[in-house]
């Protein structure tokens, strides 16, 4: 991929967060999110304050092998209208490990990365992903910063290939030898997924080969995308190459 400016992971949780808190603090919490099927606001603001509050507890002891357990003391509001507020208490309660933190410190992840600014960087998307859904289901407008969709895009496909305790349909993508690219149109950003038969990965993507399927479309797009909140065949996608070959990867990536 071409390379961008890095990214504040840090600052843009903070950000995500009050925005998200900004989205929720008057809406109805029974209000339904269609992007998380069967969930309602009060679902979703749980689900992302836990987030913070879990990742927090593994940053502030730089675990070094995968937990045995995910209980946490989640200090959960008495009533459904003190969610908004739980969310923002739980967000500043993570800005304040992260501010204590040093980045490279080695520790356990499931990820790719195996420091502690893996899980910084995780927590940013799982804060903007569903601020977004939260957004939608209020009708409310949903734009991502160009800057944070390619540094999500490039997460979302670093850590894919390690994905297969939660997301166990990643071990079909499978092939031999088969490329996938992903080539942001308001941009210079390309991302290429090869297919093996023992796995894939994300590749360098400064040959300039042609791939076996293309799907081009702006960062925000291709994040959401990738994310499932959008289907590629909308209007905002230009799919090219293997028809088949775009299927497979879509049945199979969910996250």
């Amino acid at each position: 991929m071409t390379t961008t400016a890095p990214v504040d992971h840090a600052a843009a949780v903070a950000r995500e967060s009050a925005r998200f808190v900004d989205a929720v603090v008057d809406a109805d919490p029974s209000t339904p999110v269609p992007t998380c099927p069967d969930w309602t606001l009060t679902d979703l603001v749980r689900h992302a304050g836990s987030v913070h509050r879990w990742f927090s507890v593994l940053l502030s002891r730089l675990v070094q092998e995968p937990p045995r357990t995910r209980e946490v003391d989640l200090q959960l509001p008495d009533t459904v209208d003190g969610y908004p507020g739980w969310l923002a208490a739980s967000a500043e309660h993570a800005a304040g490990v992260i501010a204590g933190l040093d980045p490279d410190a080695p520790m356990w992840a499931w990820g790719a990365d195996q420091h502690a600014r893996f899980w910084v960087r995780r927590m940013l998307f799982e804060t903007l992903i569903h601020r977004v859904d939260a957004e939608l289901a209020l009708g409310r407008p949903a734009g991502i910063d160009r800057a944070l969709a390619v540094d999500g895009i490039d997460e979302f496909l670093v850590n894919l290939p390690y994905a297969a305790l939660f997301a166990p349909d990643t071990v079909n993508l499978r092939a031999e030898d088969r490329s996938v690219r992903f080539r942001c149109t308001d941009g210079e950003e390309s991302f290429l997924v090869r297919l093996r038969p023992d796995g894939f990965a994300l590749e360098s993507d400064s040959s300039g080969e042609e791939a076996d399927a293309e799907v081009g479309g702006a960062a925000a797009d291709l994040l959401l995308l990738l994310y499932g909140r959008l289907d590629r065949s909308a209007d905002a996608f230009r799919l090219a190459g293997d028809p088949e070959l775009l299927a497979t990867w879509f049945a199979h990536s969910a996250f």
